[in-house]
């Protein structure tokens, strides 16, 4: 079998009864895509019981499957000289404090400036090749405006088990926000499935039509006069999720206009970026405050935790302001 990279077993559940075989496949390995699974069935590197697996094929609950990764792919992302605030780091992973305004990895109108570019220098390129040329050692991702925590992998051994445990919902990702107005209850789920936007592919919506399940557990920290500081944590990992269930709750999260419109408009609150970012650019009140996982290699629990960023402690101290004066917005 020609390129052989890391191998991965995937265990169908009853879940997973009847799926086609690339759907399960690219939902278990978050950063392989649905036409990349295609490929991997059809060149014969995904197996059933020493088997090549078939094109047509559909999930058998306790079934494993075998998927032979390709070999990593040299990144086309070039390394720059980018501080890092680093907050764990080993042979196998590293996690850093992302600043809001820092796009992830390279994409079509930031080929360079990257959290990728950055590591890239920082490790001496030794990042995993799974998530291909552009986003190499990337396990999960954090939109441009949301700070705090993201860990990559080293290499590919790494980056597999990660992924599996992003796949079974226990690698926990804890963030903070502020919302505008008070949420439902003092805690509790939302649980509404995400799909692109009809007329906005650059949006989540909640949709029953070809949305993906989504859960969002929220609980709150602070209430203040027109606005509440929450807690969420995410057990599924869609894109824009958070952001998407508190605008689908009527909660829009602060300073986020593409899901809250004007109503997220509050820029006396919001404390600019610094740093790249001037005064003038505040983005959404959204920071991952807490990682939890099992290490790759030793097997131990990690947990990872950052203070808030100086933009979110700014805007929490204007609204404590604004309670003690019993004004609102």
């Amino acid at each position: 079998m020609p390129g052989a990279g890391a191998l991965i077993e995937i265990t169908a559940r009853a879940a997973d009864a009847g799926e086609r075989l690339d759907v399960l496949l690219a939902r278990s390995v978050p950063e392989l895509t649905r036409s990349a699974a295609q490929r991997l069935i059809v060149s014969g590197r995904v197996t059933r019981r020493g088997a090549a697996a078939r094109k047509s094929e559909r999930a058998v609950p306790g079934e494993v499957y075998e998927a032979e990764l390709p070999a990593p792919e040299p990144s086309e992302a070039e390394a720059e000289e980018i501080p890092l605030d680093v907050v764990f780091e080993d042979a196998d992973i590293i996690a850093v404090n992302k600043p809001r305004g820092l796009v992830v990895h390279p994409a079509p109108g930031h080929r360079g400036g990257t959290l990728v570019n950055a590591l890239l220098h920082h490790c001496g390129g030794s990042l995993s090749g799974i998530g291909g040329k552009l986003r190499p050692g990337i396990v999960h991702r954090l939109d441009r405006d949301t700070s705090g925590l993201i860990i990559a992998a080293k290499n590919d051994f790494a980056h597999v088990r990660l992924a599996a445990q992003l796949s079974a919902h226990t690698l926990a990702r804890v963030y903070e926000t502020v919302v505008k107005g008070a949420l439902p209850r003092e805690s509790g789920t939302v649980d509404a499935p995400l799909g692109r936007h009809s007329s906005d592919r650059k949006r989540q919506t909640v949709t029953r039509a070809n949305g993906r399940r989504a859960v969002t557990h929220y609980e709150t920290i602070a209430r203040y006069p027109g606005f509440t500081h929450a807690r969420c944590r995410l057990e599924t990992g869609r894109t824009h999720q958070i952001r998407a269930h508190m605008a689908h709750l009527g909660r829009p999260i602060l300073g986020d206009e593409t899901y809250g419109g004007r109503d997220a408009r509050f820029p006396m609150l919001l404390a600019g970026d610094g740093a790249g970012g001037g005064a003038k650019r505040y983005g959404q009140c959204l920071h991952a405050r807490e990682l939890r996982f099992v290490h790759p290699r030793a097997g131990a629990e990690v947990r990872l935790e950052t203070e808030l960023p100086g933009y979110f402690k700014a805007t929490l101290s204007k609204l404590e302001s604004l309670s003690r004066e019993g004004m609102s917005i």
